[in-house]
């Protein structure tokens, strides 16, 4: 094969792996976008929800607002999911080449390169499309007749001309890189591990045989669901305490008695524990997060298996 056709083939490769991994992406958020709003609502205590429970709150949101409310700020998440999983999926398939060469076939540490990859699969997404999720955490944040912002060009003028530029933007990204590492790893990590497994231990149960895929076998889809909501919890339970203190961070802002959450990760992570410690702070919210997670991540890398399979993206390029 000639260096022209190389090249081609590896941007081949890359577009159709972006379209893979976006179109997972914006599977995933869309399926649970009203328990994604919920969740915001009730880690930063919105004042018209945060005494209620997650369906009395997902009930209400429909009786106060209505039931399109539920989807409050997804066209945001949904300008923000497509790059953010594209790049993510794509960059995962990078780095586990990169890392597999690292680490070699060491049995001590097999797998190894899989966590690696998904954490710097995570980092990078999150670096290039943060912006959005401030935006987008934003405006589903809002309650019906108290709008503040109209949109998502108008939310990012507005943080930028009042709220310090594009710094402001960013307002949380040090704990999303910091827990993002440990959830976006794990989540990979734990996903490689449990297909492994399904495939090595029970191949007869979770598995159809097809002509392509690694050892001629593919995880059906309530596999590859289960593998994924598994992956998700795991990665979760890790990661939530700094997921709260980025949306405290990001929504800081919006009530001037929230403003001093907006002040440093450190000083809001000690915050959130002073005033409502470990259950009712750090972790609040987290019987929705699972709720919203598991499914999430489980419907994610679903997706992003059915998509490699149908654009015969099996066999990956040469770095």
């Amino acid at each position: 094969m000639s260096l022209t056709q190389e090249k081609s083939k590896d941007v081949n490769f890359v577009l159709r792996n972006l379209l893979a991994g976006g179109v997972a992406g914006m599977c995933s958020k869309t399926a649970v976008a009203p328990l994604d709003r919920m969740k915001i609502l009730l880690q930063a205590h919105q004042t018209h929800y945060k005494h209620l429970g997650v369906f009395s709150g997902l009930l209400n949101i429909v009786k106060k607002e209505s039931f399109i409310a539920l989807y409050k700020g997804n066209g945001a998440q949904m300008v923000r999911i497509f790059p953010y999983a594209a790049t993510q999926f794509t960059a995962f398939e990078f780095y586990k080449k990169y890392f597999g060469r690292y680490f070699g076939p060491n049995p001590r540490i097999r797998h190894a390169d899989k966590f690696f990859a998904g954490a710097g699969a995570g980092l990078t997404a999150v670096t290039l499309t943060y912006p959005l999720d401030t935006i987008r955490a934003r405006l589903a944040f809002q309650v019906t007749g108290e709008h503040r912002y109209n949109g998502i060009i108008h939310t990012a003028t507005s943080i930028l001309k009042e709220e310090g530029g594009v710094r402001a933007l960013y307002r949380g990204f040090l704990p999303t890189l910091m827990g993002m590492a440990p959830y976006a790893g794990l989540s990979f990590y734990c996903f490689e591990m449990l297909k492994y497994a399904c495939m090595k231990y029970s191949p007869h149960w979770t598995c159809n045989t097809l002509e392509r895929n690694t050892g001629g076998l593919v995880l059906i889809v309530p596999a590859k669901l289960l593998c994924g909501g598994l992956a998700g919890a795991i990665a979760q339970t890790f990661s939530y305490p700094l997921d709260v203190t980025r949306r405290r961070m990001q929504l800081a802002m919006m009530d001037p008695l929230t403003a001093k959450f907006g002040m440093g990760m450190w000083s809001t992570l000690k915050l959130i524990y002073v005033e409502n410690g470990v259950s009712k702070g750090l972790y609040r919210g987290m019987s929705i997060n699972y709720l919203r997670a598991i499914p999430m991540v489980a419907v994610s890398f679903a997706t992003y298996e059915m998509m490699k399979q149908a654009l015969q993206l099996d066999t990956g390029m040469k770095l």
